[in-house]
């Protein structure tokens, strides 16, 4: 099916499910609600999950009918026979509000990711993380990469914004590949995805069940964009696409929550169905738990239009043929890291 954005909703309804058309099994780490894994399941790969959290574990069994275990990884796990590892690290060491300490902090999942990729040897894995590993923490990152190529690897990596990849909503991520043949990241689309081409059929519904700002918190939310020096007040444009959804700005009363602003002048807080097509899950997808595990589910996703394209980008990679990594390669990518940090 070929993608518009007026038929939005349509396309992820029809194009993200689970079609097993692949012998590869896809090992999932720290897997959520099964936001990256959808995305590997629509492209034809059978996935297995792991993922600490029960609500989003039991989110990623319903949806995706695989299993995903609830248990928390460690160093030495022993895992199923898997042929491509991928997985999103716990970020908090790396994210702006973090401690950013890197592998001091108890939070990082990557020595985990690295001990699994050593063990499972896949033909290629894929690991997503946010943007400030780039920068405030990038010593790490280089010692990440170090290791993986010291396994036989080829690296490539890649700041990738959600909103140029079909999905509306501004999300830059670092995404991270490593094989031993080629890779190519998904071409960027022009086009882009309105907050009105995925809820506007929504956004002006309301229910007794609906949540409005009061006055209090209007005021509270008009101090916290004049401390911020928020020039455009942080409602959901529906010509523009949207802010990055966050489990900060979904599931709790901040000053930058995600809401929307109706005709009669009230502001309402954005709905789970809302925030869910924000973030690309299909309407047939069905959060576990209760409301707060669902908008932190959303919150933390790797949106699964940007996963699909990814997952047929690993797929080409996946069927090449392996060849040789070399010290060239490996100079040429530092080499391009250095020039991004520039900008």
């Amino acid at each position: 099916m070929d993608f518009e954005a007026n038929n939005y909703i349509q396309y992820i309804n029809q194009v993200l499910r689970p079609v097993h058309t692949e012998d590869a099994v896809v090992l999932d780490l720290f897997a959520g609600c099964g936001g990256l894994a959808l995305g590997f399941e629509a492209a034809g790969f059978k996935t297995v999950g792991f993922e600490m959290n029960v609500p989003a574990s039991e989110s990623y069994v319903r949806n995706l009918g695989n299993p995903c275990f609830p248990v928390k990884l460690e160093v030495g796990y022993e895992y199923p026979p898997a042929d491509i590892v991928i997985g999103g690290p716990p970020c908090q060491p790396f994210s702006v509000g973090g401690n950013q300490k890197g592998m001091e902090d108890a939070r990082d999942g990557f020595p985990i990711f690295i001990d699994a990729v050593k063990r499972l040897n896949p033909k290629v894995f894929m690991f997503e993380n946010v943007r400030g590993l780039l920068y405030s923490n990038k010593w790490y990152f280089d010692l990440i990469r170090k290791e993986l190529s010291e396994l036989g690897y080829l690296i490539e990596f890649k700041l990738l914004n959600a909103v140029n990849y079909k999905v509306p909503q501004n999300r830059e991520r670092l995404f991270v590949v490593g094989h031993k043949s080629t890779f190519k990241f998904p071409k960027m689309h022009n086009q882009k995805t309105t907050v009105s081409n995925a809820i506007g059929d929504l956004m002006t519904q309301f229910s007794d069940d609906s949540k409005f700002l009061n006055a209090s918190m209007d005021a509270y939310v008009a101090k916290y964009e004049r401390a911020s020096q928020c020039i455009n007040p942080r409602d959901l444009y529906p010509d523009k696409p949207a802010r990055t959804l966050t489990c900060r700005n979904l599931a709790g009363a901040t000053g930058d929550m995600q809401r929307v602003r109706l005709k009669d002048g009230r502001r309402r807080r954005i709905t789970i169905d809302e925030a869910a097509r924000l973030q690309s899950f299909p309407d047939w997808f069905e959060f576990q738990g209760n409301e707060t595990n669902a908008y932190n589910q959303i919150g933390n996703a790797v949106p699964p239009l940007l996963a699909y394209q990814i997952a047929l980008a690993i797929k080409d990679c996946y069927n090449q043929t392996e060849q040789h990594p070399s010290d060239f390669i490996y100079h040429h990518n530092q080499v391009a890291y250095q020039d991004l940090t520039l900008f």
